[in-house]
């Protein structure tokens, strides 16, 4: 089983972010559980969602405290936040860009991409929200799912032109992490 955790800010997407990766891996044919974490419910308060993901069915309900993967959609929150704890030795990490804020340093194995994915978002869509970049970008730094399953996933969440910028934005940011590797 693979684990993803979402770090983001309510109103940023984070939700819509798990539902999209959870659908385009079920479209893959894998087993996939998205679901979310948050406290008090006011936009911009720090909150959490989650995907498993396996081959076989899973029943397992916790939050996830090792994550194998790791998106920032937020990167301030790495601020008040140990945004990095428990993540596996190789892991991997998506970073949305934000000036003045730096990514850790990959420890032994890991490898932590940052990614424009606010400014892809912005040039694509009209609007700073990177969520779909930063998918995109997941899918070329971890192999996990395939630029189909996600045009898919898109279009099944999105209608319209709002699904075929959305499509561009994760392409974008699927080929920005191609061109890092």
């Amino acid at each position: 089983m693979k684990e993803i955790k979402i770090f983001a800010r309510a109103g940023q997407g984070a939700i819509t972010t798990a539902t999209i990766l959870g659908d385009a891996l079920f479209l893959k044919g894998k087993y996939p559980y998205a679901f979310p974490s948050f406290g008090a419910a006011r936009m911009g308060a720090p909150m959490n969602a989650f995907v498993r993901v396996d081959d076989k069915p899973i029943r397992l309900r916790s939050q996830i405290y090792e994550p194998d993967y790791i998106i920032i959609v937020d990167s301030t929150l790495m601020r008040g936040f140990d945004c990095f704890a428990g993540f596996k030795p190789e892991g991997v990490a998506l970073v949305n860009e934000r000036e003045g804020i730096e990514a850790p340093k990959p420890k032994g194995k890991q490898k932590i991409f940052v990614v424009p994915a606010n400014k892809i978002a912005q040039e694509v869509i009209g609007r700073p929200l990177g969520n779909t970049a930063l998918i995109g970008a997941f899918a070329a730094a971890t192999g996990e799912l395939d630029l189909d399953s996600l045009n898919k996933a898109i279009k099944q969440r999105f209608e319209g032109k709002i699904a075929d910028l959305n499509i561009e934005a994760a392409k974008r940011g699927f080929d920005f992490v191609k061109n890092l590797k």
